[in-house]
């Protein structure tokens, strides 16, 4: 509680409160003064319940507590339980209410404020039904409620940017950037586009190398197409395999399957479902009630101290040693008639317990297994949403990480040698750039030589020769290169498909071979299995014949356990009560008095003839004050008369004497003024 309220304290002294408190002060505050500042809290969580408890009337400050308190789903903890309790409490602003309500709001203010932002827009305005028969307010409150969906997908949305890690800056960044790679390459196409404007017939080159492009994107499609086309042949080839290997299992099994073996099965899960029902569940089911009972328990009790802890540990470690001792004693006294008997009892205790390890290890593994076929659907199921195939197994998958893993030691060669071509690509660049301004200072060299000479224009014109020359013999070249590369590919492509058919015979000749082998062994396989099962089953049998007679002898053994325990008792409570009887015998019949005197009887006996004596005295006593009732209430009234009468002349005294004294003073007046 001192932790409590230390915490409750130092959250107060804190933004945006600031309080001041501290322990004795905060402890000190009256009920109306815990009131508001409990108020101040929830105002501070949701400012629409922001007042004044002195303005209000209590039921409206509960009203408006309970309700705030109802949607941030505060439950009342420790012995206030009971609702009519814990409102009769915040009414009065009891300290051990508020104090847990405090420490509770100011622990998670934050995700209360969220939640009663969110409750604002989220808590559902109850429409009576037969309001709702109306056209007009049965659409009001639909779209109502698309309101409130739409509300919480953009919540979603927003918490999710938030927690994203995306900032404005970053993203600022990246536009600046790529604004400034735009304006980069609108550069070059100007510079471009002005080059090639002085090449003769440049649109007919500029639609023949657009038509070139087409082609190119178009022969590109075609060969991710004929790449898709080959996977989905791949993967329809597979599905194949794999329901013709379903198909030939099933005709297997159904082959291999005789009543024998399924009566077998269906027993052994009758046994398991029937050991479940009615042991193993009922066992758990009753441990749970006493643990719940026990921690009711542990919950209606008050909160104890560290020192409270330290006895009841000290209490159970001394029932512990005790326990102990008993059990000690008993073993050596009973070990020789019952050596027999212990030895089949601890038999019989590690065999069940074997067998609940067992069955709790195959309720795992059947739980395990159930989670993982949902997982795999549900995998299988998306998988097929997004490709369209199903997900590879066994063989097929060992082949695709393979496969995966050689695709990306590939494309890490790739990407290093893009990152080398980079590279040399901007140093190639800037050489460029470099023998650019090299050549339009040389150009302008040579323009103002010709403009000397009277003949502007000649290196230009010349330029232009020798370039469409160059460009006419080079595409000359490419297509001769073209053809020949052609040419050359078809000819690799026969050879290399005339190898793999040479390498992969011989392969294929021992792939079928271990298929046949394969074949073979799963069989031999089946036939094991079929064996393994049938004496597992007997053993199985033989051991829940075994596990009933050892239950059977173990409840005997815990009832024979119960009765010596109670009769044990009973006997203990006999002879402490006959212990008793002979020492109240020897001390009534004993001859000496001060032996007779600790006697029960005796000192009944005396205690009531007291008691008599005392109702004696008191009966003469109440007589004696009724006798003199009478004349003493007489006495008292005549007093009291005589104490008016003597009260009445003090006052007609004190009249008299300020009479004569103002008399007095008039006869001086006059005697004065009769003088003067």
């Amino acid at each position: 509680m001192s932790d409590q309220i230390q915490f409750i304290v130092e959250k107060l002294n804190q933004e945006p409160f600031r309080k001041n408190y501290n322990l004795i002060t905060f402890d000190s505050l009256e009920s109306v003064q815990l009131l508001q500042l409990l108020s101040d809290v929830l105002g501070e969580i949701d400012p629409k319940v922001r007042g004044a408890i002195r303005e209000e009337l209590p039921e409206q400050t509960a009203k408006r507590m309970l309700t705030l308190l109802g949607i941030l789903k505060y439950k009342p903890r420790g012995t206030v339980t009971d609702l009519s309790g814990f409102r009769q409490g915040l009414v009065t602003g009891s300290k051990p209410v508020i104090h847990p309500l405090l420490h509770w709001l100011l622990q998670r203010t934050n995700e209360l404020k969220k939640r009663a932002y969110l409750a604002r827009f989220l808590v559902k305005l109850e429409v009576p039904a037969e309001f709702l028969q109306d056209d007009t307010v049965a659409d009001i409150n639909k779209q109502y409620e698309e309101l409130m969906e739409a509300f919480k997908s953009l919540h979603k949305e927003c918490e999710q940017l938030k927690t994203s890690g995306l900032s404005t800056a970053e993203i600022r960044r990246d536009i600046s950037a790529m604004e400034e790679e735009k304006d980069q390459l609108i550069k070059r196409v100007e510079r471009l586009k002005k080059r090639v404007e002085t090449v003769q017939n440049h649109q007919r080159m500029l639609e023949i190398a657009r038509q070139l492009r087409l082609e190119k994107e178009r022969e590109g499609s075609l060969a991710q197409q004929k790449q898709e086309q080959k996977s989905q042949l791949f993967h329809a080839e597979q599905r194949l395999q794999r329901a013709q290997l379903q198909l030939k299992e099933m005709h297997q099994a159904v082959v291999d399957s005789k009543p024998e073996s399924l009566m077998k099965k269906l027993e052994e899960e009758i046994n398991f479902n029937s050991y479940l029902v009615t042991e193993k569940i009922p066992r758990e089911i009753e441990n749970k009630k006493n643990s719940e009972y026990i921690l009711q328990r542990v919950v209606a009790e008050p909160a104890m101290s560290q020192s409270d802890l330290s006895e009841i540990e000290a209490k159970i470690m001394e029932v512990h040693t005790e326990i102990n001792q008993l059990t000690e004693k008993r073993m050596m006294k009973y070990e020789p008639a019952d050596s027999k008997f212990s030895m089949y009892r601890q038999q019989a205790s590690i065999i069940s317990r074997k067998k609940e390890a067992k069955a709790e290890e195959l309720q795992a593994a059947k739980e395990e297994l159930s989670s993982t076929e949902k997982q795999m659907k549900q995998k299988s199921s998306q998988a097929q949403e997004l490709g369209g195939s199903e997900v590879p197994r066994g063989d097929e998958l060992k082949h695709y990480v393979n496969k995966l893993r050689s695709k990306n030691t590939f494309y890490k060669k790739k990407r290093l040698e893009i990152a080398e071509i980079t590279a040399e690509y901007g140093i190639l660049q800037r050489t460029e750039e470099l023998l650019k301004q090299r050549h339009e200072a040389v150009q302008q060299q040579l323009q103002a030589i010709e403009d000397k000479k009277g003949i502007s224009g000649y290196s230009y014109t010349q330029e232009e020769l020798e370039r469409v020359s160059a460009v006419k013999s080079e595409m000359d070249e490419m297509k001769g290169q073209t053809l020949d590369n052609m040419s050359e590919m078809v000819k690799k492509m026969k050879a290399m498909v005339a190898e793999k058919k040479a390498s992969l015979a011989p392969v294929i000749k021992e792939l079928r071979q271990l298929r046949q082998k394969c074949q073979e062994l799963t069989q031999e396989w089946d036939e094991k299995k079929i064996q393994y099962d049938s004496c597992a089953a007997g053993l199985e049998s033989n051991r829940a014949v075994l596990e009933q007679e050892v239950k059977g002898l173990l409840e005997e053994c815990a009832q024979e356990e119960s009765n010596y325990r109670y009769i044990n008792c009973m006997k203990r409570n006999l002879e402490v009560q006959l212990q008793r009887a002979k020492e109240e015998m020897k001390a009534y019949v004993s001859s000496d008095p001060q032996e007779r005197r600790k006697a029960i009887r005796e000192q009944y006996a005396r205690m009531i003839l007291e008691q008599e004596n005392l109702g004696k005295k008191l009966r003469e006593k109440q007589k004696v004050v009724r006798e003199s009732h009478g004349p003493n209430m007489k006495q008292m009234k005549m007093w009291q008369d005589f104490q008016k009468l003597m009260e009445c002349k003090r006052e007609c005294f004190l009249k008299q004497q300020n009479q004569t004294a103002i008399g007095q003073v008039i006869q001086e007046g006059g005697k004065d003024r009769l003088v003067l």
